[in-house]
């Protein structure tokens, strides 16, 4: 375990991983699945518990929601740990009584009126955490540490913004311990390997937001020509364009159906040179009136109900040797080609029947 953790802060050093997820933005993401958390521990394993937006989150709705527990833990190399810059606003500053780069993880199993105001709100929690010390980890405090899987174990659902170079491991760690999440990762995860038959099978979808979504980095990030800004108080921002919830709890979006409007034909929708399906070129241009396969973009994600569709293997619709055993369900760069000139990924869909 030592070499993977030495491996693990090595990637989080040069992958320049630490995006700060904003609390709005977790707002608006985390109301659409409030009746799945009553009487459930939720584990925030990437998250310093005085920094995090997800535990200020949890923190503040604890009741409203009906948590069992909150467990949050950070790691050794976090470039916010022991800062307390933000966590509850400019006033007020928690001060640790722990020195050095030493992970801690916070259990949380209630929020009560603390400072008898009549109100159970984050002033509460910002006492109760004075109150309680956190605890210090023996490792280094990363997700696959002994220590955190041990807390992984207990939980039932995980909410976090993990390292996105890491997020194959860290799916891969969710699905072998089979717990529910809600997480945040780029939009390219789809077409991983580890990630896409997952997909393909029901175990994990798309959550309500994906697109742009803004992010704090830390002080030692160096300015980028785009999607890079300063704001007014010094705080560094960047941005990115195709960010997206995974997750593997239900939610109202995902069993929408999408208003098919457009007629096929063979002119507007060419069949690819290597496969037995149309090119989709939008999503919103799916045809209504054909039955076959067809290659759509992977944003189709977002829309995807599998009541509506499924997923196909494009092995079955290869019209090139199957022993190449290759592109098992995206079709994508020479194999996406129609009339020799490849298109962006795809994923074969076809329409169920009602």
């Amino acid at each position: 375990m030592a070499n993977k953790n030495e491996n693990l802060s090595a990637a989080k050093n040069a992958k320049k991983d630490e995006f700060y997820t904003q609390l709005v933005d977790i707002e608006n993401e985390l109301r659409h699945y409030k009746e799945h958390f009553k009487d459930k521990i939720v584990f925030c394993n990437c998250d310093d518990p005085y920094e995090s937006n997800f535990v200020k989150y949890f923190a503040m709705n604890f009741n409203a929601l009906g948590l069992k527990k909150l467990i949050a833990t950070c790691y050794t190399t976090s470039p916010v740990m022991y800062t307390q810059l933000t966590f509850f606003g400019e006033e007020e500053v928690i001060s640790v009584a722990y020195s050095g780069k030493k992970p801690y993880v916070i259990e949380i199993s209630e929020v009560t009126d603390e400072n008898g105001d009549g109100a159970v709100d984050l002033t509460d929690f910002e006492l109760i955490l004075k109150k309680n010390k956190p605890k210090i980890l023996k490792g280094d405090g990363d997700f696959r540490s002994a220590e955190c899987i041990e807390y992984l174990k207990e939980a039932d659902i995980v909410v976090t913004n993990p390292p996105f170079s890491l997020f194959r491991e860290y799916v891969a760690q969710l699905m072998e311990y089979d717990k529910k999440f809600i997480i945040i990762g780029n939009q390219n995860a789809i077409t991983y390997k580890e990630v896409f038959p997952l997909i393909k099978e029901n175990r994990l979808w798309l959550g309500f937001k994906c697109g742009d979504m803004a992010f704090t980095v830390p002080e030692s990030y160096e300015a980028r020509e785009t999607r890079f800004w300063v704001d007014e108080s010094g705080q560094k921002w960047r941005s990115f364009g195709n960010i997206c919830w995974y997750t593997n709890l239900d939610h109202s979006k995902r069993h929408e159906d999408l208003i098919l409007y457009k007629s096929y034909s063979e002119e507007e929708y060419p069949s690819y040179d290597n496969y037995n399906a149309i090119n989709v070129n939008k999503t919103a241009e799916i045809p209504y009136n054909y039955d076959g396969a067809m290659g759509v973009p992977i944003t189709f994600l977002d829309k995807y109900n599998p009541e509506q569709f499924e997923i196909l293997d494009a092995r079955e619709y290869a019209l090139f040797d199957k022993q190449k055993n290759k592109n098992t369900y995206l079709i994508k760069d020479a194999d996406s080609a129609i009339n020799g000139k490849p298109k962006y990924a795809r994923i074969l869909i076809r329409k169920k029947e009602k």
